[in-house]
C-alpha cells in the first residue's frame, strides 16, 4: 500500500533578507580575493608535497647498496634540485 500524500502550505518558509545585494565590482574583488586565497593555499600544499619528496629522496640518496647507483645518483640530484626549488618557491610566496 502507498503511503498517503497531503499538501502542506509553506508560508512559514520565507526568508526576507535585509541585507543588502553585492554589486558586481564588489563580488569582483570578493572573487579575486578567494582565489588569491586559494592559489596561495595550492602553492603551500605544493611546498609541503616537495618538501615530503625531497625527505623520501633523502633517505634512498643514503640508501646505501639497498639501492642501485644509479637510484642513488637520481635521488641525490633531486634532493638538492628540490630544495632550491622549494627555497625559490618560498621566496616569491613571501613577497606576494
Amino acid at each position: 500500500m502507498s503511503p498517503s500524500l497531503s499538501v502542506v502550505a509553506d508560508n512559514d518558509l520565507k526568508v526576507i533578507s535585509t541585507t543588502k545585494t553585492e554589486t558586481v565590482a564588489e563580488r569582483v574583488r570578493r572573487l579575486q580575493s578567494e582565489a588569491k586565497q586559494l592559489a596561495k593555499d595550492h602553492v603551500k600544499t605544493l611546498t609541503s608535497a616537495m618538501v615530503d619528496l625531497e625527505q623520501l629522496a633523502a633517505e634512498i640518496a643514503d640508501g646505501g647498496d639497498a639501492y642501485a647507483p644509479g637510484i642513488r645518483d637520481v635521488a641525490r640530484r633531486l634532493v638538492e634540485d628540490l630544495d632550491s626549488r622549494v627555497q625559490t618557491l618560498e621566496a616569491i610566496v613571501a613577497r606576494t
